[in-house]
């Protein structure tokens, strides 16, 4: 496997960087995860508008042109005979003096590298169990509208899921109204609107997540956004979230207690897959 690191393609086991990173030491960095499809990165353009949000935010300079990151990311995919797969970008800080304040850090790192994509069956798709996580997400947290590399409550909450032998963890946020899974933003149906907590919750304003308000518009489905407390998803129609990496995967369970079905989740689902199938219209 074929990695892109700082400008250059080299095998997995060279693709390093130095321990002193502080993407390594702090977290300090970004990341984003693209689904490809025939070779094309699925909502490239959203995905790195994200970044270079986050990048601004952060104050660390993106080391290529969104131009060179599409052509190096297609060449990655060429080299790598990989038309069907998981994009990942991570942009990292780079080395800098000992401690906290970023001076001193002005050579960004930015790797990146193909992983499998799920397999899914679209006559069985997923259908996930959830578990309600201990952790809690601070309510109007700005940081949480980019993917950093610090996912520390993400990783506790999985962790959570998969000792209760779980799919996936429903993350509160400290008002205890619902936020995000520890990997994908959360729907639900109400009456017949889909609904979904703001982005103030918090929560990632996923590309996924506009993607399905986007669909919901097309097949003239309300959506609204609203923060409710996890015993409202008991009482929903339908229950699913959506993933970078999975799509639209249908929720049954939340903690132990089966939750409705609904047959807007299906039809919502299939929209999607038929939007992915055209990416290669996009631009």
């Amino acid at each position: 496997m074929l990695v892109f690191l700082n400008g250059q393609f080299v095998p997995e086991e060279q693709a390093v960087v130095s321990v002193f990173d502080r993407g390594f030491l702090y977290g300090d960095g970004l990341f984003e995860a693209l689904r490809v499809y025939d070779s094309r990165p699925f909502r490239w353009t959203q995905h790195l508008e994200r970044l270079q949000r986050g990048a601004d935010f952060l104050k660390i300079r993106v080391p290529f042109t969104a131009a060179e990151l599409r052509n190096h990311a297609a060449e990655l995919i060429r080299r790598n005979q990989m038309p069907e797969c998981l994009l990942r970008l991570v942009l990292s800080r780079g080395v800098g003096p000992r401690g906290y304040s970023p001076r001193g850090a002005d050579h960004p790192a930015l790797v990146m590298s193909l992983h499998p994509a799920p397999v899914i069956d679209p006559k069985n798709p997923p259908r996930w169990r959830l578990i309600t996580s201990s952790c809690r997400l601070p309510a109007n947290e700005p940081l949480a509208q980019f993917k950093t590399c610090n996912k520390l409550q993400q990783v506790l909450a999985r962790a959570e899921a998969d000792a209760a032998s779980a799919h996936e963890a429903l993350l509160l946020n400290t008002d205890g109204k619902v936020a995000e899974t520890s990997s994908g933003n959360v729907f639900w149906i109400d009456g017949n609107a889909v609904c979904t907590p703001p982005v103030t919750s918090p929560v990632l304003p996923g590309v996924t997540r506009a993607v399905i308000m986007e669909i919901c518009q097309g097949l003239g489905i309300p959506t609204r956004e609203t923060a409710v407390p996890p015993r409202e998803l008991l009482r929903a129609q339908g229950v699913f979230l959506s993933l970078t990496s999975m799509g639209i995967v249908e929720v049954i369970s939340l903690d132990g207690q089966p939750l409705n079905q609904s047959p807007l989740v299906p039809q919502i689902r299939a929209a999607y897959e038929k939007l992915t199938q055209a990416t290669l219209l996009e631009t």
